[in-house]
């Protein structure tokens, strides 16, 4: 009787740790994944099409990853631009074609949620450009999560000189 109700004991102890241990929370258990994954390949995905418009210098493409708002606004080394417009025709006038534009790329990003439609992400920019020569910086992209998906309500860009792509 006794080694039933050891063997008993053992098998619900066991259960009872299986159980638990199913509900410890992931950043606990060291698990690499957490409930944020599928915004971040949500942003990342924006990025990425931005990156592409740009290469192929497309800047309404670009653009598409911004929250078409008067709202929106852009920080950069000139001041802010306001609205969907003014960033576009910020865009423009400070790569006004595609030589100018180059080849760019982003690194380093880190993503910080702030909420569950809301983000705020940093990162690297590099242009490489073959005559104008090769410019870069950091960037603090504030992003809102829309029924349509992420897009960037703030962007706050700067050049640094001699940063690493």
């Amino acid at each position: 009787m006794a080694r039933i109700r050891t063997t008993t004991f053992s098998s619900i102890a066991v259960g009872l740790f299986a159980v638990c241990f199913a509900f410890v929370p992931r950043w606990l258990s060291g698990s690499p994944t957490d409930s944020r994954d599928n915004d971040r390949a949500g942003i990342r995905t924006v990025l990425k099409a931005q990156q592409a418009a740009w290469n192929r210098g497309d800047v309404e493409a670009f653009l598409i990853g911004y929250w078409q708002s008067p709202e929106l606004t852009f920080s950069g080394s000139n001041g802010v631009s306001r609205g969907w417009d003014g960033v576009l025709a910020r865009y423009k006038k400070n790569y006004p074609d595609r030589e100018s534009m180059g080849e760019l790329d982003f690194s380093d990003l880190e993503f910080r949620f702030l909420g569950a439609n809301a983000a705020l992400v940093l990162g690297k920019w590099h242009l490489k450009r073959e005559t104008a020569g090769d410019i870069g910086g950091v960037f603090t992209l504030v992003w809102q999560k829309f029924p349509e998906g992420w897009k960037i309500i703030h962007d706050h860009t700067s050049t640094v000189s001699q940063i690493n792509p």
